[in-house]
């Protein structure tokens, strides 16, 4: 048998230069990933169907988009420029890291600026990466091990989740009576304890009529017989 083939990834880049995001799409496809590119940070998170505005309105909240617009849309990496205008790559960050839905997607930060104060914030806010650009392959070849990662525990997760069902059969089973529970059952039956009367006076019966032919034979009925190979003597 063959090997498994490796899960292509889906990689969503972030960029407002034309330039740096035609860059980063040419090297993320010769890596064999899929590649979706926008312009902002705005564009990227209605591309992801979700928006965290943590209950906050605002009069240039963006509207969130139905999650049918981007049904089956799975996106395992960003990557995202920091400075952009109106929502930079760090805000873009906040706002992933926020979401409930979005916040287990690995987000790495690229800047053209070496601000070690900018770096340690990102990384902070919970940034896998920052790289500096010109981005290179050997960058983009970083990203791979944050997404194995992810996909990792989104499968054990996923299989933590369908264990109960497979077992569900055997969960909550009342176990089998022993045999003193059947007795104590049937004692309480009122149709079993109706049948065991009407067997009481048959065996009475029998042991009458058999005294009264004993009698008859001139038997004695303290009398023993004794049996020698299925032949009572008398």
């Amino acid at each position: 048998m063959g090997a498994a083939a490796e899960p292509r990834f889906h990689v969503l880049a972030v960029d407002d230069s034309l330039v740096d995001r035609k860059l980063i799409e040419r090297l993320l496809k010769i890596s064999s990933y899929q590649v979706t590119t926008v312009d902002s940070g705005s564009k990227a998170l209605e591309f992801l169907g979700s928006l965290v505005n943590d209950d906050r309105s605002s009069s240039d909240a963006l509207p969130s988009v139905s999650p049918s617009d981007h049904q089956g849309v799975d996106v395992n990496l960003i990557i995202t420029d920091y400075c952009m205008p109106g929502m930079t790559g760090y805000d873009l960050l906040k706002k992933v890291k926020e979401s409930s839905s979005l916040r287990d997607i690995p987000v790495v930060i690229m800047s053209s600026e070496n601000v070690p104060s900018r770096i340690t914030r990102c990384l902070e806010e919970g940034a896998e990466e920052f790289i500096l650009k010109p981005v290179r392959l050997s960058d983009v070849n970083k990203l791979r091990p944050h997404m194995m990662r992810t996909k990792k525990l989104k499968d054990q997760e996923q299989e933590s989740q369908e264990e109960p069902e497979r077992h569900g059969d055997e969960i909550g089973l009342p176990p089998p009576p022993c045999q003193h529970e059947l007795e104590t059952q049937q004692s309480q039956d009122p149709q079993t304890q109706q049948i065991q009367q009407s067997q009481q006076p048959k065996s009475g019966n029998n042991s009458n009529k058999r005294k009264a032919i004993d009698v008859e034979e001139g038997l004695s009925p303290d009398r023993t017989r004794t049996r020698y190979n299925g032949v009572a003597t008398f």
